[in-house]
């Protein structure tokens, strides 16, 4: 192995342990760990085994194999850039629709603490209705 090989090797089994880690202490979910470990999985294959470095250099028509490790790498990252963007996506708009019921709930609350509507007092009558409304009552 040459130095390159082995720095690429080391640098993708130390991301690898580190996802393990970070979920082992649950700062990292499950279901995001899987992309991590199988990309991380993958340019670790392709690291440690140049026969197959060196195919997909060929494939690619990149004329140097390790060149191709950084491509395989850099095209990962852009599908874990494209699922966090749509897990944020999903998440906004999660959000939103919490915030809208939460006001919503946080009104009819405010409006159950003020009890029910008070009974509107009858408008002012004419001085000439008031007088012979008091002349009936008597």
């Amino acid at each position: 192995m040459d130095r390159i090989q082995l720095i690429a090797v080391a640098v993708t089994l130390a991301l690898f342990l580190g996802v393990f880690e970070l979920v082992r202490r649950r700062r990292l979910m499950e279901r995001y760990a899987l992309l991590w470990l199988l990309s991380t999985a993958v340019l670790l294959l392709l690291a440690a085994w140049t026969g197959l470095l060196e195919r997909v250099a060929e494939f690619a028509g990149i004329d140097v194999p390790s060149n191709a490790l950084f491509v395989v790498g850099f095209a990962f990252v852009l599908v874990l850039l494209l699922h966090f963007s749509l897990a944020i996506s999903r998440l906004s708009d999660e959000t939103k629709l919490l915030a809208q019921h939460v006001a919503r709930l946080d009104q009819e609350l405010r409006e159950s603490r003020r009890g029910p509507p008070a009974l509107a007092e009858p408008p002012d009558l004419p001085e000439a209705a008031r007088s012979s409304a008091s002349t009936t009552n008597q």
